[in-house]
Order: C-alpha cells, then structure tokens, then sequence
C-alpha cells in the first residue's frame, strides 16, 4: 500500500522517492506517450503512421533509387506500402548481431539517415518514424527484396514474432510494408481516403517524374499520380479555379551551399495569398527560413524593378510584403543535408542557412525574369500597387477593430452582450443571425460565460473584397473587436477573450449561407483561431414533435424519418422551424446553449490545399467549379428547403 503524507491544511499526497522515478525504453516508451512521437491518437496521429512509412519510400526516391511507390488501404483496416527502392539491409548489424531491418524497425534512434553517405537529404532524420509505427500497430510485416533473395519478419505490437525469414529468390529490389493500428492506442482506426490522397499527391508534385499509386480496397476508389512539371504543375493545380494574372508560374530552381532550391509562384486576380512551403518534402505548415528568404527576396526585387520602371515614384514608399503577396500563389521546396526543424512532427524550419540560400536563388533569378518579361512584371507591381492603396484606406478601420483594454474604441456595446467572467478560458462567443434570435439568445443564457453578438443579416463574402472595404464592414468589424485577437498579421492568440466562439445560425439554407459567409471569414483572415480549437457550429434543432405532454427536438429530414419509423405517426404534431427567432427563450438554451444537452461541432482543417480549394470554389468569382462542385455533391444534401 502505497503511503500518505500531509501537507499543511491535512491534504494527503502521494510520497515522491526514488521508487517513483520510472525508466521506459524502446517499446514502451513509445506506447506509453504515443502523442510525443506522432501528435495525437486520434485522426491526425492514425495517418501521420502512413506518412511515416511513405515518407521512407520518398527518401529512396530521392536518392535516386525509387521510381513508383503504392500505397494500398485493406479492407481489414491495414495499410501496405510498396516501392522499388534498394530495400531494407537484410545482413547482420556489425554492432547488434540482428538484422539490419530489424534494428530499424524496433530500436529509437536507429537508421541510415544519420550517415550521410546513405542518404545525402531525407525528411526522417531522427530515426523514429517507422519505429513508432511499428510500436503502435496490432501487427506489422515487412517484405524486403533484396540481394538477390526475398525476406519476410512480422511484428506484433512493436515485438518481433518471427525471425527474420528468407522465404527464396528474388530479383529486383523494393520493400513491402504491411501494418494495422493497435486499437489499444488509437481513439478510432479507419484511414480516410482523402486524408491519404492529399499527402501523395503532394508528395508527387514535390518529387518531379515519381508515380505514386493509392488504391482504396474497401470501396475500389484508386489515383495514380506522376508529375512531370513538378511544382509547377503544383501551382497550376493550385490556381484552378483562379484567373492568373499571367500564363505560367515564375519558376526558380538551383543550389547554394548543398541546400537545393526550387520555388515556383504565380499571381491571380484574387486578395488572398495561398503559400505552401516543404523541407525534404515535409510540410512546414508553420514556416520558417526558407519561407522568410523567399519573402524577403520577392519584397526586394519587385520593389527595386518597380522603382527602376518608374511603376513608384521617387516620393512613393515601398511596397510591402503583403501588398506584394496579394493574390500570389506559391510553393516553395528545399532539399538540404541536416535540416533543424522545431519537433518530430516538423512544422516549422530553422535552419539559419536555408534563408540565404532560398533568397540567393529568388533573388538572382527573378530579377533577371522581370528584365525579360515586362508584360507580366508590370501586372504584378500594378497588383502591388492597388494592395498598397487599399492597406492605406484599411489603417484608419484596422484601428478602430484593435482591442485595448476590454472594448473602449468599440460601438457595438448594444450589440454585443458580454459574459461575467473575465477569463477567457471559460468564455463562449454566439454569433447569432438575427435580431430577434439575438435577443432569446440573452434572455436564455448562461450570463456568467455567455456572451451574444447579434448579426443583422449576410456578412460581406471576404473572398470577393479587398482588406479596406472588409474591415469597413459593420458586422465584420463588430466580429474581429469582439473576438479581440486581431487579424491576418495583428493575429495574436493570447488576446483571445473567449475560448468559444460558437457560429449559431437558422437550419435553413439561408443560415447555411451565412455560416459559410462567416467560415470564410475566419479562414481567410483567422486561421490560428480555427488551429487552436477556438471557433465551433451550433447545431439547432429543425423541428419539435409534441404529443400530449410529450415533445421531442430533431435536427434534420433523416432524424424524422428514422422517429417516424420507430413510433408512427399517430398523434405527433410536428412544428419545423423557420429560425431561430421562432424558439423562446428556454428552448434556445435546452436544445443549442446548455453545455448540459447541446451539441457543438468544433472547426477543424485537416487539409488545407482543399479548404482552400472549397472556400475558392464555393465563395470566389467563377461560376463553372461551383455548378460542378453543386452538381457532384447535390446528392448528399440533407435538409433543403423548397420555395413555393
């Protein structure tokens, strides 16, 4: 029995000696905190296993060995990974006396990524990947070819349960793995198909000439990619649904101190700025130096062509790096030896190197484009140029929406309906459509940590305005003051004054409409909200069934269905609801506000490429994507209203 103390104020604790302190290795290290090695154990750590083994096969690709690699889904839930690449070593490890496959796949810290003579650039430098998928899966079974025979070892939670076999000969060369996620460690086990598309396809726009195959064997559903354009082709795929400003990407590509560059980038007549950066292939969703010197460049040279063509006038100032990035699409890839990133799961890049290399290679190249094409420089300085104007008409309004000191330069104190609290972490933001919905919502709430700000009507569609006319939009403005973080550059995450901000709209397609009028918003211009788990949908009921003393709340056509055929129709009476006007006070708080009873769905990007895709397509300015993005999904809408 484990003994008690007390501290002052008879409070028992745990005794803390020598005993306590716990020793994990390998396995065990692994299983026991799986969030250190992979993220998470829901959806987001599930799939980065599947980058983890692909990101090996990559690897090989890059070092000239690997030309195809497969990735199929089981029906069992497993996934497999094939590629012609060299294999894993098979032989004996001269120092451990255990293959070398083996070594690789049960010990941390063990590859060939630390000698450079293997690999000169890889995205797996720590030699943790595949050991961790290998930890936390039910079972794993790799399959090499290799000098000549081919040799099979399968896996069990991390532990060999086979010696590694030479099942006979074989020509060629490549490894196969097989593995299924331990249900012990993961919250769910089933692999999304999107999921994994969106990483191979990435993959092979990155890797020009590579074939990457996904095969889905529960549904059939298959994709084989090869790119031979590269991230030009990236760009391309990227600008879709956009109308560039000229015809093809600016493309940059060459080598500064064993860091290899390549960066192409093309303009739109869009205002957003959509940027995507990768280190050895790994996404750096956060940045980092390569990103800064491929900024600081642009900035640089635009500015000193567009003052030697006279596009700025000697008492103009500069552009700046936003206003030259408005409606720039772009991607920039770095290879280099040793990449410092900031964690295992790499989102940020900080080696210092990287910056004046990426810079050296922008700067010398784009410098000599816009000397030899003059059509398309000219619409990207003139592009800059109205940004500027516009960032200028933008100040006085950006002003008016900074927070300072709880909200004394706002005007809304009769719009908004703030919360008792003053922590933020117990704080909840509605944004509720509708004056009268408005008003229910702060009759019915929960004053302590409640707030309600009213909005009258359809916010402004962000993707079709510029940043002056946006923040000089009375709800827009009401949202980013109330909100309190700022935007785009102001962001900043610690002035967050509710830890909730909760989207709560009619369960009509009018309310549909302005839930995504607000999504965009969010996405486009507070993006670190949504990564922070900060914005969520309400979801209101659409009908109430009453029978006698009986009543029922139901949230869509299905659920009335499904009511309907479990109890019958007889004596139900059933009220749909227009909006959320038509609830009372009660009912709005025991069906959408109750912590207690409601349900909230929380916003998350899980890919962003087609987010941003989605947002384009459904919010932007070309009709044909949104008819055929209408056409292609008008089967799994549920709840639509008639108009008769």
């Amino acid at each position: 029995m484990e003994k008690e103390t007390t501290k002052p104020g008879n409070v028992p604790v745990a005794s803390y000696d020598e005993s306590q302190i716990q020793v994990l290795e390998g396995m065990d290290a692994i299983r026991r905190r799986p969030g250190m090695y992979i993220g998470s154990t829901g959806s987001r750590g599930l799939h980065h296993l599947v980058v983890e083994v692909v990101d090996n096969s990559v690897d090989e690709a890059m070092a000239g060995a690997c030309t195809e690699i497969q990735v199929s889904i089981g029906r069992d839930g497993s996934v497999t990974v094939v590629d012609n690449g060299r294999g894993f070593p098979v032989k004996n490890h001269p120092q451990l006396g255990r293959p070398a496959v083996e070594v690789a796949l049960t010990t941390l810290h063990a590859g060939s990524k630390f000698n450079a003579g293997a690999y000169k650039v890889s995205g797996g430098l720590h030699g943790v990947g595949v050991t961790v998928v290998n930890a936390l899966s039910e079972f794993l079974e790799v399959t090499v070819r290799r000098d000549g025979g081919l040799y099979q070892q399968r896996y069990r939670r991390g532990v060999p349960v086979t010696e590694l076999i030479r099942l006979g000969d074989a020509t060629g060369t490549g490894t196969i793995v097989t593995f299924k996620p331990d249900p012990e460690i993961f919250e769910e086990t089933e692999f999304s198909f999107e999921t994994i598309n969106q990483r191979l396809r990435e993959l092979a726009f990155l890797n020009r000439g590579l074939r990457i195959l996904l095969t889905d064997e529960r549904t059939g559903q298959q994709v084989d990619y090869c790119f031979d354009g590269g991230i030009v082709s990236f760009v391309q795929f990227l600008n879709k649904n956009r109308d560039p400003l000229h015809p093809s990407p600016v493309y940059c590509q060459g080598q500064r101190d064993q860091i290899e560059v390549e960066v192409a980038f093309q303009y739109t007549d869009s205002y957003n700025e959509l940027f995507f950066s990768f280190a050895n292939t790994i996404r750096t969703a956060e940045g980092g130096t390569h990103e800064s010197g491929f900024k600081t460049a642009l900035t640089r040279v635009v500015n000193d062509y567009a003052r030697k063509t006279g596009l700025i006038k000697d008492n103009q100032a500069n552009l700046t790096g936003e206003d030259i990035r408005e409606g720039l699409t772009a991607v920039v890839s770095i290879r280099l030896p040793d990449p410092q990133f900031e964690g295992q799961t790499k989102t940020k890049l900080g080696t210092t190197d990287a910056m004046g290399a990426v810079a050296s290679v922008v700067g010398e190249q784009l410098a000599a484009f816009l000397e030899e094409n003059p059509g398309p420089a000219k619409k990207m300085v003139e592009k800059g140029v109205l940004a500027a104007r516009a960032r200028e008409a933008a100040r006085q309004a950006r002003e008016l929406t900074r927070r300072k000191n709880a909200l004394e330069l706002t005007a809304l104190p009769g719009k908004l309906t703030d919360c008792a609290t003053r922590d933020p972490a117990e704080s909840e933001l509605f944004l509720v459509e509708g004056d009268s919905a408005g008003g229910n919502a702060k009759q019915g709430r929960d004053r302590r940590v409640q707030a309600i700000l009213p909005l009258g009507g359809k916010i402004l569609n962000v993707e079709k305005a510029r940043l002056d006319k946006i923040l000089n939009h009375e709800e827009i403005r009401a949202i980013i003051t109330a909100v309190g973080t700022g935007i785009l550059d102001d962001f900043d995450l610690d002035r967050a004054r509710y830890h909730k901000v909760i989207i709560m709209t009619d369960a009509d397609v009018d309310g549909s409409h302005i839930r995504t009028l607000l999504l965009t918003f969010f996405y486009r211009y507070m993006p670190r909200l949504i990564e922070a788990g900060y914005l969520y949908i309400a979801q209101p009921p659409l009908y109430l069934l009453r029978k006698g003393k009986q009543g029922h709340y139901l949230y869509g056509d299905g659920d009335l269905e499904h009511f309907y055929l479990r109890h019958g129709r007889n004596g139900w009476t059933v009220q749909r609801y227009k909006g959320l006007g038509e609830m009372s006070r009660e009912q709005l708080w025991e069906t959408t506000m109750d912590p207690d009873r409601r349900t909230l769905l929380k916003v998350s990007v899980s890919d962003a490429i087609q987010a941003d895709d989605i947002f384009t397509v459904l919010m932007g300015d070309k009709v044909e994507p949104r008819r055929a993005f209408i056409q292609s999904n008008a089967r799994f809408v549920r709840n639509l209203d008639t108009v008769g």
